[in-house]
């Protein structure tokens, strides 16, 4: 059966993984914009996700580069694709990523509300959920195949995949900043009863620490 994995998720010293009043002027929330900055100049994430050549090779670009490899599916929150909320107004808002998103498969979006599935360039599907996060990940194995299926986000939609001990790796980036509130990823979590008691540390660039857990088993 195909993993489910988490990358290149990053979160403040103090655990926040998003900052509050998440919105289309700060999709990651106030006083969380930091947080992402080691990714930006690496070469996956600028060919990938800006189409852009250039970038540092390093250790941050090593992780950059694992997250999209071997992954079949994703899933995600629906603050993560977007910053409407409530019932869909219309169809017009089609994620933050442009007609041609860098997912290049099927994205099963969790939601509330109904919506028709979104073709876009390149490959990208988005599928709008409205069962729960088990349905979620069946559909999401299905069309994955003997690959892994990621979870890209947001916190709470990471937080309900941990507390059902459905993740097999979660790859944590730390950056050095401190943020005080916001969603807080770890707050109350008993990880090694999540199933995740083998940890990695890795040192990266620009002060970011990288940890990867696993289930004890691997």
């Amino acid at each position: 059966m195909s993993k489910l994995r988490v990358h290149c998720f990053t979160l403040s010293l103090d655990g926040y993984g998003a900052g509050p009043d998440q919105g289309s002027e700060a999709p990651v929330g106030i006083g969380a914009e930091g947080l992402h900055q080691w990714m930006f100049d690496t070469p996956s994430f600028r060919r990938r996700v800006l189409g852009e050549d250039g970038g540092t090779p390093g250790i941050n670009e090593d992780f950059v580069a694992r997250s999209f490899e071997s992954v079949g599916a994703w899933i995600m929150g629906r603050n993560m694709f977007g910053p409407v909320r409530g019932p869909w107004p219309d169809d017009s808002w089609k994620g933050w990523w442009g007609d041609a998103p860098p997912f290049h498969t099927e994205v099963f979006v969790l939601t509330r509300h109904p919506r028709a599935s979104l073709e876009m360039k390149g490959g990208t599907v988005f599928h709008f959920v409205t069962d729960d996060i088990h349905a979620a990940l069946e559909r999401a194995r299905a069309v994955a195949g003997d690959r892994d299926v990621r979870v890209g986000g947001g916190v709470s939609t990471l937080r309900q995949y941990l507390q059902a001990g459905l993740v097999d790796e979660m790859h944590l980036a730390v950056a050095p900043v401190v943020m005080g509130k916001g969603e807080n990823l770890l707050q109350g979590l008993d990880l090694p009863a999540c199933g995740l008691g083998s940890v990695t540390a890795t040192a990266g660039e620009h002060g970011i620490s990288h940890y990867t857990l696993r289930r004890s088993a691997d």
